[in-house]
């Protein structure tokens, strides 16, 4: 906000060294700036009467304002009240332009016309120190010597942002947004994938954009001084838009690399929720992520990944927001052995300098990347997963995983871990393979029901794994976790699709509306809603049925198949806040995210 300055200005009709007779019933006026500051009298006590502030100019700068003080002044130029001295020596004070400088008996040493503004302390200055102005998108603030602006930020047209110098601040929709997955800016990125399905037209990457708002988003995808795509999002509706592969970072094994200007940048002036697709249409290695806004990046993440499996590697990718950034890399016990390169070390170490849009991707082709903390100087984006892999090892058939982490931060002590479903008995749970990873040292874990694994995880980046499990529980822990899921294979003889990945969601970051995209190119698509007792849940306006408890616990989840007729877009509402992860699957195929959340800081 531009601040506005209180200037206490000596009326001229009052001479300091003042030889008329002095009146016990004419009070001398006076409008003296002392070091006490504006708004106090010479005493200390707070004035009594009102201050008169000036508007901002065309400009935006903000004109000073004025204040007036009384008190009976004596020929030695001390105050009536207090006996101290008026204006202490050398204090600068402002008569409206013209800047005086006392001189402690009542006086002054000396005045100057000032050109442009008289400030406080300051005497002749080009503006007041902390006024805001706007220069185009430009935001300037004057700095604290009063010498000139100085350009604090710049508004982001393409994300619907204005200047506005009143407010000292950008301004529109996509302004001061929360920690919500729904944002203005992303970063779609491009990771690793088994090279029979990255190359187009066969396999696609993509985004899905979906607009919860009543106005339409205009959105600009960008990569580096580039523009890729440019399209318009209706109110309430979700559009997909097909996006170049990026061979330097998905095609191959390794090693691991730094590529400049590789992952692209969507920006809209309305927020917006946006999927990655890789690749979009069913095949049989497919994943897909829920994309996080930099509004909700931060400088720490906990990495889950999944160990390198015949040839082919998993990996984990950081993604700069800001020039200027370095990264540093603490692997887990694990994750202490990756093909080097782009700056990191064989044993999984590395500090690594990025810029805006870069992507460094980390691999490995013999170790487990999983538990490998991530840690940036400025807010970073990361993603964990495969290029292509049996869940459990030794389960075909091989598939695509990847998701973007939530950072470390976000992160809580408990969660609620349901199967999803077989294809096609979906009256039956599908197997999956859970691990659950301590973000500090001595984490203790307790599962309702309890849960047949180690219960005490002794470093940061430790996990335990529970293999081809349909258990339902909530695992709670005493320092913050992260949960990783991961559908078995199809061979594991629980129904069609093959291994995806989802990370699982605090009940305390649910939300009670969602907008998401299931792409209607698979066989068939759910979403899983966990929800507490008795919880009333509709989707796409019907109300769901069919709830299942889970153990003893206060939760229940309901398994909703989602129509393929219209254009895969989906809406949730509740009385409540629930969680969901949205699959599809196929033979041999599948894709796995959570549909969104509300990434508040969790406190511990």
């Amino acid at each position: 906000m531009p601040r506005r300055l209180a200037l206490l200005v000596v009326p001229l009709a009052v001479a300091c060294n003042d030889e008329r007779p002095q009146s016990s019933t004419t009070d001398a006026t006076t409008a003296l700036t002392s070091t006490l500051g504006p708004g106090l009298t010479t005493d200390g006590a707070p004035t009594t009467g009102p201050t008169s502030t000036g508007s901002a100019d065309t400009t935006g700068t903000t004109a000073a304002t004025s204040a007036a003080t009384t008190g009976d002044v004596s020929a030695t130029g001390t105050t009536g009240t207090t006996g101290e001295p008026a204006c202490p020596a050398d204090t600068i004070v402002c008569d409206g332009d013209t800047a005086q400088v006392c001189d402690g008996a009542g006086g002054f040493k000396s005045e100057e016309a000032c050109p442009s503004v008289c400030v406080p302390g300051l005497g002749c200055a080009e503006c007041v120190p902390g006024d805001s102005q706007c220069q185009g998108l430009d935001l300037a603030v004057c700095n604290d010597a009063g010498t000139g602006f100085e350009v604090t930020e710049t508004c982001d047209e393409l994300q619907g942002l204005t200047c506005d110098a009143p407010s000292g601040a950008c301004v529109g929709a996509c302004a001061g947004l929360g920690p919500s997955y729904i944002g203005c800016d992303y970063f779609p990125t491009v990771l690793q994938q088994l090279d029979l399905y990255n190359g187009a037209p066969k396999d696609i990457f993509a985004v899905a954009v979906a607009n919860t708002a009543n106005e339409a988003a205009s959105v600009t995808i960008t990569r580096g001084p580039d523009q890729v795509a440019q399209f318009t999002v209706a109110p309430t509706s979700v559009q997909v838009v097909d996006l170049p592969w990026i061979d330097s970072l998905t095609k191959g094994s390794g090693p691991s690399v730094l590529i400049k200007n590789s992952a692209y940048r969507l920006r809209s002036t309305r927020p917006v929720t946006v999927y990655q697709y890789n690749p979009l249409a069913a095949t049989t290695t497919n994943d897909a992520s829920l994309l996080l806004p930099v509004n909700t990046w931060t400088g720490n993440y906990l990495v889950a990944s999944w160990p390198a499996w015949g040839g082919l590697v998993g990996f984990y990718a950081v993604v700069a927001r800001e020039d200027g950034t370095t990264v540093t890399l603490l692997p887990s016990a694990t994750g202490g052995t990756v093909l080097a390169g782009g700056g990191v070390a064989a044993n999984g170490t590395g500090v690594v300098a990025m810029n805006a849009g870069d992507v460094l991707e980390v691999m490995t082709g013999s170790a487990d990347l999983t538990g490998t903390i991530v840690q940036a100087d400025k807010p970073v984006q990361v993603f964990g997963g495969h290029e292509c892999t049996y869940v459990p090892l030794d389960v075909g058939a091989c598939d695509h995983l990847e998701e973007s982490m939530f950072p470390l931060e976000t992160l809580a002590t408990e969660y609620v871990v349901v199967p999803p479903v077989q294809v096609p008995n979906d009256s039956l749970d599908k197997a999956q393979v859970v691990r659950v990873v301590a973000s500090e040292p001595g984490t203790t874990l307790t599962f309702s029901p309890d849960q047949p694994v180690n219960k005490f995880l002794a470093a940061a980046g430790d996990f335990v794994e529970l293999t081809t499990t349909t258990a339902k529980f909530v695992v709670t822990a005493d320092k913050k976790i992260l949960v990783a899921q991961y559908m078995v294979g199809q061979s594991g003889g629980y129904g069609t699709s093959d291994p995806a990945m989802l990370l699982a969601v605090n009940p305390l970051q649910w939300r009670d509306n969602y907008l998401f995209h299931a792409s209607t190119t698979w066989l068939a698509n759910y979403v899983d809603i966990i929800a507490p007792l008795n919880a009333a849940v509709s989707v796409d306006g019907v109300a769901v049925g069919g709830w299942q408890p889970i153990g003893a616990s206060q939760y229940q989840v309901a398994h909703v198949k989602l129509s393929n007729a219209g254009d895969g877009s989906h809406t949730i509402t509740g009385d409540v806040g629930v969680g969901i992860g949205v699959y599809g699957v196929q033979d041999y195929g599948s894709y796995w995210y959570p549909g969104g959340l509300d990434l508040d800081l969790i406190a511990q």
